[in-house]
């Protein structure tokens, strides 16, 4: 889990960001301008800063000047704006920006970058540490044998009732499936009522409508089987 600070005026923007990275384990907090991320910049030390660069106190290339030159861009910083010229994305890489992301940011782009820099972050002290014991068994060896390599449960759209998981499948796509599955067989028991989806879940109503369109689920078809 990472500290991230999401800066952004936007209200919808900050509040789908939240969603998204808390549903990733990370701790979010929310910063509506400049003047709130300098405060949270030094309270909370975040691991990673998403900034927007339109905003309405000072921009984000600015803030970005700032903390460079206070010596306290001492994290990565993903630059978000849906109105940027190249020349901005530029000067904001010059300056210390890690990377750039144009809005409407797609889901598998923004969480790939956050990705590729925490990893830098996490890389850091990688060359002060020590060598592995010769003694101990290598990191790529199985620590199991014979592991299940798939599981199965009742699925809505499976005639067999069933639906299996890859275990060898990266740990986001393997849980995006069983996400997916886990709402369709919720939407096909409560015959399609968002309303009682949320509450069997507990998710709101808003939150679980931005769940279910970034896992693909035919909310119709689940209201068809649901007939």
């Amino acid at each position: 889990m990472a500290n991230i600070l999401v800066v952004d005026d936007e209200l919808g923007i900050r509040e789908l960001l939240f969603e998204i990275l808390n549903d990733e384990g990370h701790a979010v907090e929310l910063a509506e301008n400049a003047a709130r991320a300098r405060e949270l910049r030094l309270v909370g030390r975040p691991d990673l800063v998403l900034l927007d660069i339109w905003m309405p106190d000072t921009d984000g290339v600015s803030l970005l000047k700032e903390w460079a030159a206070g010596g306290l861009l001492t994290m990565p910083v993903i630059m978000m704006s849906g109105h940027a010229t190249i020349e901005t994305a530029v000067e904001a890489t010059r300056i210390g920006a890690m990377a750039f992301l144009e809005k409407p940011i797609t889901l598998q782009k923004l969480l790939q970058t956050v990705q590729k820099g925490l990893t830098r972050v996490v890389a850091r002290p990688a060359a002060t540490t020590t060598r592995p014991d010769p003694a101990l068994p290598a990191a790529s060896e199985p620590l199991l044998d014979a592991a299940p390599r798939l599981v199965g449960v009742r699925s809505a759209d499976d005639e067999s009732g069933t639906q299996r998981f890859d275990f060898d499948a990266p740990l986001r796509e393997a849980r995006d499936a069983f996400e997916k599955a886990y709402f369709e067989f919720h939407l096909n028991q409560e015959n399609g009522s968002m309303t009682r989806v949320a509450e069997k879940t507990g998710l709101e109503r808003t939150h679980l409508y931005r769940k279910l369109k970034q896992l693909g689920v035919d909310l119709g078809k689940s209201k068809r089987l649901g007939e």
